[in-house]
């Protein structure tokens, strides 16, 4: 997170618009060296949120341009307002993916370095199990992901009652037929992807398109690109209504995700921006999950269950990111949960 001292100088260089260390050093208000101030522009810079121009004394410091896609939000206090009160961005972004998200790094060096250990003992971890072991484990982190998916979307199945569901058919009590083919769907598209792991890379419209039609399979809900308008609950941000837009949208997303070399940055992305585009009628969030873990399983990096998620908080982190375009507390979820899922199934 950003200290007090940190912020002070982005919002002296946000308001300058450009500055050079000795304009910021003469400017801050605490008696600090001028030693501490380019210390602290160099850690603002490997953090994304300053860029730099030029060398030497010319040397000028700018707001990173993915400064409001990486910004650190106190979510509690972004919420003590009301939704009429906020000040969001209520339509879809156009410059958001093809631009902004193009030249972007979601993640720092250091969380990046955490990830990328967190994998390596991913992959240590996995080569002491057994094939049966394995399968075993990952059945396991499959039904708690078909389980949170599901509950994220007001599914009321305990873990207890999906795992006896998933795993002998056997339906709860005082529960839906809808919840119980909501929870069935899930399995068989996590079946799908491990049967086919390579089929959503390179990623693409139509393949999106296939695994949203499995999540929502006797459902009721139309399987194609939607034609007409969706609200979203809680929030005043509206998607696109526009079928040709919304196309152009996820292609545009799908060279996005393509052209990023680092997979977490792949699977982050399609956790937000499927979302964010809202295809679908229904299932956009359950299509997201599956997607991202299924390009996770391509690369063979551990998939992610999301079990210990509060799913208000991880709705908030979602509206968050549609109202600001802002991803820290989606990115913080996303880190917290891979970490959970190594250190948990394998």
């Amino acid at each position: 997170m950003i200290d007090n001292r940190e912020l002070e100088l982005i919002e002296l260089i946000k308001n300058k618009k450009v500055a050079s260390s000795k304009e910021v050093y003469e400017s801050v208000s605490d008696s600090i060296s001028y030693a501490t101030v380019k210390r602290i522009l160099s850690k603002l810079i490997k953090e994304n949120f300053l860029t730099k121009k030029g060398k030497g004394k010319s040397t000028k410091y700018f707001i990173s341009p993915t400064y409001e896609i990486l910004y650190p939000v106190d979510i509690d206090n972004y919420y003590k307002k009301e939704i009429d009160e906020r000040e969001i961005k209520e339509t879809f972004n156009l410059q958001l993916i093809p631009e902004t998200l193009k030249t972007c790094s979601l993640f720092t060096e250091n969380e990046l370095n955490q990830l990328n250990l967190l994998q390596k003992q991913f992959e240590k971890n996995i080569l002491q199990l057994s094939e049966i072991e394995f399968k075993k484990e990952f059945e396991r982190l499959a039904i708690d992901l078909s389980w949170k998916s599901s509950q994220i979307e007001g599914n009321t199945y305990s873990l207890l009652e999906t795992e006896r569901l998933l795993k002998e058919k056997e339906t709860a009590a005082g529960k839906t037929k809808e919840e119980a083919i909501m929870l069935l769907n899930h399995k068989e598209a996590i079946d799908f992807i491990v049967e086919n792991p390579d089929y959503l890379i390179p990623l693409s419209v139509s393949k999106i398109q296939d695994i949203h039609s499995l999540l929502v399979k006797e459902l009721g809900v139309d399987k194609n690109i939607r034609k007409r308008r969706v609200g979203i609950s809680g929030t005043n941000y509206r998607p696109l209504d526009n079928e040709f837009q919304i196309m152009e949208a996820l292609w545009n997303m799908c060279e996005l995700v393509n052209s990023k070399e680092s997979v977490f940055e792949k699977a982050l992305l399609l956790l937000v921006l499927i979302s964010y585009i809202q295809p679908f009628v229904d299932g956009n969030k359950r299509t997201a999950r599956i997607v991202s873990n299924a390009v996770l399983m391509n690369y063979k990096h551990c998939p992610i269950s999301f079990r210990t998620v509060d799913s208000v908080e991880y709705k908030k982190a979602m509206l968050l990111f549609y109202e600001q375009n802002n991803i820290s507390i989606f990115k913080e979820i996303f880190i917290d949960q891979f970490k959970f899922a190594v250190n948990t199934y394998f």
